[in-house]
This record gives C-alpha cells, sequence and structure tokens, in this order.
C-alpha cells in the first residue's frame, strides 16, 4: 500500500488526516471499531498538536509488517519550536496549551509502540505504531 502524506496547516487537516487514517488502517486488516477508534484518535491527537504549537507539519501513514504482524505506522512531523523537556510532556497531566494533557501520553497508551524525537528551533517527529491484533 502506497504511503499517504497529509500536510497539516490547519483545523480542517486534522479531519481529513483521521478520515485517510481510519481507511489505510481498515485496508490493513483493522476490523474492530475500537481499534479503528484509537488510531482516530491518535492521529487527531497529534494533528492537533502540530496545529497547535508547529502551525504546520504533516501527517504520514503507512502499513508496516515486521515478523509476521501487519500494522499502521503514523508518524507526525513538524519543523517548529520543538519540546525542550520531553519526560515533562510525556508526564500525564502535564500541559502547556490549559487543556487535559493527555495528548502525548494519550497516545502512547493508545498505540502499542511510541517514539518522539524533538530538537529545538527544528521540530518534533512522533513515530506511533499500533499492530493488528491476531483476533481481529
Amino acid at each position: 500500500m502506497p504511503t499517504t502524506r497529509v500536510p497539516i496547516n490547519s483545523s480542517a487537516d486534522i479531519l481529513a488526516a483521521r478520515q485517510m487514517g481510519r481507511s489505510l488502517a481498515r485496508q490493513i486488516g483493522f476490523s474492530s471499531p475500537t481499534d479503528l477508534t484509537l488510531i482516530a484518535t491518535a492521529i487527531s491527537e497529534l494533528a492537533r498538536n502540530i496545529v497547535h504549537y508547529a502551525k504546520q507539519g504533516e501527517v504520514v501513514l503507512d502499513s508496516v509488517q515486521h515478523n509476521g504482524k501487519c500494522g499502521i505506522a503514523i508518524v507526525a512531523k513538524d519543523k517548529g519550536p520543538g519540546i525542550s523537556n520531553i519526560s515533562q510532556v510525556m508526564q500525564a497531566g502535564y500541559s502547556t496549551s490549559g487543556g487535559l494533557g493527555l495528548g502525548l501520553p494519550g497516545v502512547q497508551r493508545l498505540m502499542d509502540e511510541f517514539a518522539i524525537v524533538s530538537n529545538i528551533g527544528k521540530g518534533t517527529t512522533v513515530t506511533a505504531i499500533k499492530w493488528v491484533s491476531q483476533h481481529e
């Protein structure tokens, strides 16, 4: 399946990324409404962070395989201000925007794999993977 790149420049792009991710997840083999919702929620959170903190970036959606498993990879990239203290933003309840602070820690809980790389003044890349469960 081809890689899907969704430019994120406004709130409207969040919905587009969410819909494309849900569609790709179905094609990959996710059939559980719960898993489809978790994937869409993770995409929404990551895209919302791009709009809020970096103003623009992209969400890259791709199918992945490893050790006989299939899954969806979500990579959110921006060239925003970066995150100065990753461990702090990964604490549940921490928020710089006055929100609930569920963003990145929430995405980590929803997905099977999660990684974040950020450089001050250069941007942030978050990679999250969800694997199709054996009982899908």
